[in-house]
């Protein structure tokens, strides 16, 4: 179903090649996915905030890497990362057929510097406490500031991992380096075992972390209250959407019964009128049984 939504147009058949690759082997990379110069924007934006950033503090962040968050405030560049369309129908070809939409889960600059060790091989699935092996929780696309090499902590996967998810970890040998350039952009599944290579050069690796994830579940980071509506009003409507100014049907993430889409408003009505907010399946349910043609029985077996 996925690849038939994405094979629509020339332009999908492109996405649907890559699409494959993400589902065979849990990960993917698009080479040239954007200008060099967004990536260079992008960093120049941050540049202060990766200087004055503290050092993580934990074995799994990494104490000889910084991280942090909340980065629509802080580079107006990201947002073409977030929206890239590419990337958007491959989380939807990923995510879609296990919600009626997906949100923006994440966005993370992460910089390791000399020194540090691989990160701790993992899942980033495991946040949530779901049944794993039968959904995907969320996609992450990683795209690097700078040259993703094998000395300065690339990125190491474990293809296949995603259909071994009873198995906490995979022998070394087994797994895979991604070197990239700036531009290109690594995808790979929630369910992908994974984790930061060591940085055995002189230079820090930087590179930004956006991930999206299932429309019903909480998102990592609480982009909600990282950006209210007084900030929220400002963005694209499609990324307001994707920070969860939207409801999932249905009815899901409701304010006072109505879309929280509405607090974008220049003015907030004091008095909302609450609306239905249900799939097309549910909403012929529900008058397939008001005209008597189903009966409760017959719709709670459904």
């Amino acid at each position: 179903m996925a690849l038939a939504f994405l094979e629509a147009n020339p332009f999908d058949r492109v996405a649907a090649s890559y699409f494959a690759r993400l589902m065979a082997d849990g990960y993917c990379v698009v080479p040239n996915a954007v200008d060099c110069d967004i990536g260079e924007r992008v960093n120049s934006e941050l540049e202060s905030r990766f200087a004055r950033t503290p050092f993580c503090k934990g074995t799994f962040y990494g104490e000889t890497t910084k991280r942090f968050g909340a980065l629509l405030n802080r580079s107006r560049a990201v947002q073409s990362l977030v929206l890239h369309p590419l990337i958007l129908k491959l989380v939807q070809g990923s995510l879609g057929p296990y919600c009626d939409r997906f949100n923006l889960n994440l966005t993370q600059a992460i910089e390791i510097h000399p020194g540090a060790n691989q990160q701790v091989p993992h899942r980033d699935e495991v946040v949530w406490g779901g049944p794993k092996g039968s959904i995907e929780y969320l996609v992450n696309v990683m795209w690097p500031l700078t040259p993703f090499t094998e000395e300065n902590g690339a990125t190491v996967l474990w293809p296949g991992s995603h259909r071994q998810q009873d198995k906490l970890t995979l022998p070394p040998e087994e797994a895979v380096t991604a070197t990239m350039e700036p531009g290109s952009a690594l995808l790979f599944l929630g369910s992908t075992l994974h984790g930061g290579g060591s940085n055995r050069s002189n230079m820090p690796r930087r590179g930004i972390l956006i991930s999206y994830c299932l429309g019903w579940l909480r998102q990592f980071e609480a982009q909600m209250l990282i950006y209210p509506p007084h900030i929220a009003r400002h963005f694209p409507r499609e990324l307001a959407d994707l920070i969860g100014y939207s409801i999932h049907r249905p009815n899901l993430g409701n304010y006072e019964g109505q879309s929280p889409a509405v607090l974008l408003e220049d003015n907030v009505p004091e008095f909302i009128q609450a609306q239905d907010a249900l799939t097309p399946q549910q909403q012929e349910m529900m008058e397939s049984l008001i005209q008597g043609a189903v009966s409760p029985k017959k719709l709670e077996a459904a």
